[in-house]
């Protein structure tokens, strides 16, 4: 029961400072204004939440390009520890190799997480025709990603598809992402680290 418990939190707080932390990089590389200023309340909300991170690593990890590799070896960083705790806390059985692989698909698992979610959110949004800065900046996040997508399915009697589409995308990827994740558990268990 504390397992589950501890588990629970852990993954509620690593999750929404590795969401946080994915969810900057992004906006960065879209170049979207963050600054109280732009009228950005959610720039205030991420900056908040990842500053105490992102900015020390800043001073080792450089950006590439409009990436700030910065929030992305945060986002790493949190789900190492995340998974580190529960390695400690179950007695610390597989290596800690185990650990550093479950820290990266972590990360990648939460980046689909988080896409899913923005899309869902941006489909209902849609659907009501609200004219607001939350759903400004979701169409920013998310017309990069269903671009393609439109230009491959067509619109059915006016009705755009492509949300409902991506989100079966990201449910495949999140089955390929599990299967890909139990081969690469098994091999660093075969090597015996």
């Amino acid at each position: 029961m504390l397992y589950q418990i501890v588990s629970l939190l852990l993954e509620v707080v690593g999750g929404l400072l590795t969401g946080t932390c994915l969810l900057r990089l992004y906006m960065q590389h879209q170049r979207i204004p963050m600054s109280v200023r732009s009228g950005n309340p959610m720039g205030k909300f991420i900056f908040a939440l990842t500053d105490w991170l992102v900015l020390p690593l800043r001073r080792v990890v450089p950006s590439v390009g409009n990436w700030d590799l910065a929030s992305l070896v945060g986002a790493y960083l949190l789900q190492l520890v995340q998974f580190t705790l529960l390695w400690l806390l179950i007695g610390g059985g597989a290596g800690l190799v185990s650990v550093a692989v479950l820290a990266v698909f972590g990360v990648v698992r939460m980046a689909l997480s988080g896409l899913t979610g923005l899309v869902i959110v941006y489909a209902v949004l849609s659907w009501v025709q609200t004219r607001s800065f939350l759903s400004d900046l979701l169409d920013r996040l998310i017309t990069p990603v269903l671009s393609p997508v439109r230009r491959m399915v067509p619109l059915v009697g006016g009705v755009d598809l492509s949300p409902l589409v991506l989100l079966v995308i990201l449910q495949v990827a999140s089955i390929v992402l599990g299967a890909l994740q139990a081969t690469a558990l098994g091999a660093v268990a075969g090597s015996g680290f």
